[in-house]
């Protein structure tokens, strides 16, 4: 899936920060859903203007970031 049709970043809307094309919805906040515990299928039920293939956009663009190594690096604690 190429993401670069879909996922945007306007320096005008939500300050620039990535965003389904044609929508005020952030990254972030699909992702924010996701990590709540809504399925795909209750975002798509809340946002009826979102489609399947935006958030697959989604995920395709985290995978980019993920794979290119541009996601901050995890460091675990080990406790002593």
């Amino acid at each position: 899936m190429d993401w670069k049709n879909r996922i945007v970043s306007d320096k005008n809307v939500l300050l620039g920060k990535p965003i389904i094309n044609g929508t005020r919805i952030s990254v972030e906040f699909i992702l924010e859903r996701l990590a709540d515990g809504w399925s795909e299928s209750k975002v798509l039920e809340s946002y009826p203007h979102l489609k399947k293939e935006d958030l697959q956009a989604v995920f395709s663009y985290l995978n980019d970031f993920v794979k290119d190594g541009l996601m901050v690096e995890i460091r675990s604690k080990v406790s002593e």
